[in-house]
């Protein structure tokens, strides 16, 4: 039992933490309650109106370079991030060509000239970004705690707040900008505008799935993990966690180490159960809030001048970013439209969407609407996060813990890493 390591969950952090494992020597074992993998980024089979099927995801998902961690995952278990990923520079346009592009140069010129090239924007507009830009360089990209964006941004123009600054707060925060935290945007800011990226792409970079969600990561994981000695229980829930004399009883069966890779509430539970002396851990949990993302597919969408658009929301307008995922693997004319920080009723949300496509002279048809209530925490000023060592011999991992990111799946995979570095050398 002495190298037995119990990672319950299969998302993208619980995977993370099965592969680094089992790279260092631990004979691990995998459960996942349900019978799709890669957790909150996952694949869905969906029935097409004329006839067969077509693999879409729970939510579309955004990547970028400075994703270092999650690219070397997918490199590691046997795919090529060039070829899964459509690697575009920064852009957030509208369907009009208005908003920022970052042209493919290196950092920061290429921030310096995408911001002076904004079209439509005047000078004092593109000045007042680059002062800020260059204060919050000055600073060491680092902020009051207890900032809101919003705070943060007061001193810019009304139009490079609308355009940018909001657009680009839901994305990477999933939190509006009067309640999100502006010390994690500016921590963002700055692994995207100066960070490292990966093997040799700009950490700017927008990295867009060309094919579902389960073969970018969680599929090639899994089998990557059965090569290599791992027992995967998939579609076995864990009911109960217990202390064990040399460790931990997972339903009755003995590990050294156990790592809770499930949601925040899950994990709660088994803690409460096995660890009253860790209370404060549980609780820390249950006090994390969430934001949902709903993503309606719709068909008989037009080909877009780009692969995603920005688009401009607002009441009765809740999409911020379009995807044409016909330039993306899928078939012609199917549209994701992506709700962040959605917290009205899915058959409101998708009415909506499909006025705001209607309003841009799109005639689509919806397919499907998927609502993902807990796809993130709220990521607000002074956010307490749990950390990953709960007891000895107990792990966590996710998006959620302690760590630089928001809820993105690079600070999945970064936390599932982070816990395989915890173990011992040698139990």
């Amino acid at each position: 039992m002495s190298r037995r390591l119990a990672v319950i969950g299969a998302g993208w952090g619980g995977l993370a933490a099965a592969v680094a494992a089992t790279r260092a020597g631990w004979n691990v074992t995998v459960f996942e309650a349900a019978r799709s993998l890669g957790g909150r980024a996952r694949s869905l089979v969906v029935s097409l109106p004329e006839g067969g099927t077509a693999l879409l995801d729970n939510g579309q998902h955004i990547l970028i370079g400075a994703y270092v961690e999650t690219l070397a995952l997918m490199e590691t278990v046997g795919i090529d991030p060039a070829e899964a990923l459509l690697r575009l520079p920064l852009v957030l346009q509208d369907a009009a060509g208005d908003g920022l592009q970052l042209p493919a140069c290196a950092a920061p010129w290429d921030a310096l000239l995408g911001i002076v090239r904004v079209p439509g924007w005047g000078w004092s507009e593109r000045l007042s970004l680059l002062r800020a830009a260059l204060g919050w360089r000055l600073a060491g990209f680092r902020c009051d705690p207890a900032w809101t964006v919003a705070q943060l941004t007061r001193g810019l123009a009304p139009r490079v707040r609308a355009e940018l600054v909001e657009p680009l707060c839901v994305a990477a925060l999933n939190t509006p900008a009067d309640r999100a935290s502006a010390a994690v945007f500016l921590r963002v800011l700055r692994d995207a505008l100066f960070g490292a990226g990966y093997r040799g792409w700009g950490a700017s970079n927008l990295l867009l799935p060309r094919q579902d969600l389960g073969r970018v990561l969680p599929e090639a994981a899994v089998a990557w993990l059965a090569e290599h000695g791992t027992e995967l229980r998939i579609g076995q829930r864990v009911g109960q966690l217990q202390r064990a004399d040399a460790g931990w009883s997972v339903d009755g069966e003995p590990f050294a180490q156990v790592v809770l890779a499930t949601p925040a509430p899950e994990a709660a539970r088994l803690v409460e159960e096995a660890v009253p002396a860790a209370s404060d851990w549980a609780s820390t949990a249950r006090a994390l809030a969430f934001e949902a993302i709903t993503t309606v597919y719709t068909l008989g969408g037009p080909r877009l001048p780009l692969p995603m658009l920005a688009l401009r929301s607002g009441p009765g307008a809740p999409a911020q970013f379009v995807f044409d995922r016909g330039q993306l693997g899928g078939p012609p004319g199917l549209l994701a439209f992506v709700a962040s920080a959605s917290a009205r009723e899915k058959s409101v949300l998708e009415a909506e969407v499909l006025q705001q496509a209607a309003a841009l002279g799109w005639r689509v048809q919806p397919l499907q609407t998927v609502v993902e209530k807990r796809a993130t925490f709220a990521c607000v000023p002074g956010l307490r996060r749990p950390q990953a060592r709960i007891a000895a011999g107990l792990w966590a991992c996710g998006d959620y813990i302690e760590g630089p990111y928001p809820a993105t799946l690079e600070g999945a995979v970064r936390s599932g890493f982070a816990v395989a570095r915890g173990l011992p050398a040698s139990d």
